[in-house]
């Protein structure tokens, strides 16, 4: 150590660093120079604990195939993992012991820095000019337990700014229904109140508002209301449904939620899980729609080419909610991502998303 501190003296000596132009290297910074293979090994342990903690109880052929790893390396290190008590091994598959989940979280702040997940944050943060960008590692496109991830994010940093009386608008979909599955006791104050931001009849009954925002209620102890309304309508069916008294005091309450946690989809995807019509399809098509949320379908350059006629949150209604969560991952929706915020309040919005997304959405740029 005192010979290091030596030639670092030299050097400074030789030439000395502009004022405030010098920034101390931290622990992780020397770590990276000094012993990166140390760092390459925690990051790999990091992995296997993270993806025992999503996929438990799970097996060592499936845990090798969600890694990509072969299972003689996977062998290694789950016997290393076991020994040090932070794993258990059954005929049912691996498991995080009560020690391994103590290690795993504060872990997880680290093992951002070193992957440069904070940095990243902050680029995206920047490309998109929101309020925040929350990324968790791992690409859903290629492993679907990272959606559990992206709910678990959202749900944490929705924790921070939840308050007593607090209405919660939730849209439908399966990245909604992992959210949900996310959800504690701990999570809710008094009086929060679960609202569907949209319809959802005709859809399947799981990935419906009514029934996440019914899930979300129950695993918090909140309340929750229902709007059980076809997701999208003619102009006369709309017209007729907003005169019923129920409707309008559940729309009263979703247009004055102060949080909306809803995701963003791909266009074709959606226009075709919406059982679109040819003409609206043509539409879609033409305007080269890349993405879609609230019943609205955004080009590149987030100009609305579609609008579907939907009973819940309109875009206009965004603009007095202080708090808008989007969550969406995968290297597949970056496209949507960038098309929805272009054409999105951005002031009040924070995306939860994963590494796969964030490095598309950041290629040709330095970060």
């Amino acid at each position: 150590m005192v010979r290091m501190g030596h030639n670092m003296s030299m050097r400074d000596e030789k030439s000395p660093p502009k004022k405030g132009s010098f920034e101390m290297p931290t622990l992780i910074d020397i770590q990276k120079r000094l012993v990166p293979n140390l760092l390459d090994d925690m990051q790999q342990k990091y992995q296997i604990l993270r993806s025992i903690r999503f996929l438990q109880p799970v097996g060592r052929r499936g845990l090798a195939q969600s890694l990509g790893m072969t299972e003689r390396v996977l062998r290694a290190e789950v016997d290393f993992l076991k020994t040090q008590d932070l794993i258990r091994v059954h005929s049912s598959g691996m498991s995080l012991t009560e020690e391994g989940l103590e290690i795993l979280l504060p872990l997880e702040g680290m093992m951002n820095e070193i992957s440069g997940i904070n940095v990243m944050e902050k680029s995206v943060k920047d490309l998109l000019q929101i309020k925040d960008v929350i990324i968790v590692p791992g690409n859903s496109d290629d492993s679907p337990w990272v959606k559990e991830e992206l709910g678990r994010a959202a749900i944490q940093s929705m924790k921070k700014r939840v308050t007593d009386h607090t209405i919660i608008a939730v849209t439908g979909g399966t990245t909604m229904s992992s959210a949900a599955r996310m959800l504690t006791p701990d999570f809710a104050g008094r009086d929060i109140l679960f609202v569907p931001a949209r319809g959802g009849i005709g859809e399947d009954v799981h990935n419906q508002a009514n029934t996440i925002c019914a899930t979300m209620a129950q695993r918090s102890g909140a309340k929750h209301r229902v709007l059980y309304v076809p997701d999208q309508v003619s102009r006369e069916v709309y017209d007729s449904i907003m005169k019923e008294p129920g409707i309008k005091e559940v729309m009263a309450l979703i247009t004055s939620a102060n949080i909306v946690l809803h995701s963003i989809g791909d266009a074709a995807a959606m226009a075709k899980r919406r059982n679109t019509s040819e003409e609206d399809m043509e539409k879609i098509l033409a305007g080269e729609a890349v993405g879609e949320a609230f019943g609205y379908y955004f080009n590149v350059n987030g100009k609305i080419v579609h609008k579907v006629k939907t009973v819940g949150l309109q875009l206009k209604d965004l603009a007095s909610i202080p708090n808008i969560y989007a969550v969406a991952g995968g290297s597949s929706k970056a496209n949507a991502i960038q098309a929805y915020f272009k054409g999105a309040p951005q002031s009040s919005s924070i995306l939860i998303t994963d590494e796969g997304a964030a490095k598309e959405l950041l290629k040709g740029t330095p970060f």
